[in-house]
């Protein structure tokens, strides 16, 4: 039971501070908001703060881990006969899906990571190693666990750059058209010359 409130007590503290740094980043600017402040505004201590983040870039890229487990098992589920690139697109399609229910949170965190170069320079580091998982998710469906080839590693980045591509219009079009119809879309525009 101790255990499992200091959990929860985690979760609390890393939500709050997500949430403190995400409102000072909105009303003050990325560059102009320091981990000082965050800490200030959750009510924490600096020190506190880096026991949760490595750097304030670190809070507005903190949902990418769960995003890649979220693909990664939407991926697996899907059926085993599925073409990969296929099974790619359905798994995007869906989690593009879950974007969808977060889309005003999603949508704020894109627009911080756009406006600052430091943050969308850590996004795209966090999705050189999405790229690398995808691809040994794509050889384990193809009986070859942990042995990517070119097509699969292709097919990896391809995905996610699809999937960056819808982000980059929808965000542009402040969430508009569905982010779903945009990562079918490319997927499709794409698929004709990776089937």
């Amino acid at each position: 039971m101790a255990e499992s409130l200091r959990e929860r007590k985690k979760v609390e503290t890393r939500r709050r501070l997500e949430d403190a740094a995400l409102d000072l980043f909105d009303r003050d600017g990325f560059d102009a908001t320091t981990v000082d402040a965050i800490a200030a505004e959750a009510g924490i201590s600096p020190r506190t703060f880096f026991h949760y983040f490595a750097t304030k870039e670190d809070v507005v890229v903190a949902d990418h881990g769960d995003r890649l487990a979220r693909i990664i098992a939407v991926l697996g589920g899907q059926p085993p006969g599925l073409a990969p690139w296929s099974a790619l697109e359905h798994s995007f399609v869906e989690v593009a899906a879950d974007y969808e229910s977060e889309k005003d949170q999603l949508l704020r965190r894109f627009r911080i990571m756009a406006g600052s170069p430091t943050v969308f320079a850590r996004s795209l580091h966090l999705q050189a190693g999405w790229e690398v998982s995808l691809a040994d998710a794509l050889a384990s469906r193809i009986g070859d666990p942990g042995h990517p080839d070119l097509t699969t590693r292709l097919m990896a980045g391809a995905a996610l750059a699809s999937m960056r591509a819808s982000l980059q219009e929808w965000l542009a079009s402040d969430g508009e058209p569905q982010l779903p119809g945009l990562v079918t879309a490319c997927f499709e525009r794409l698929g004709a010359g990776l089937r």
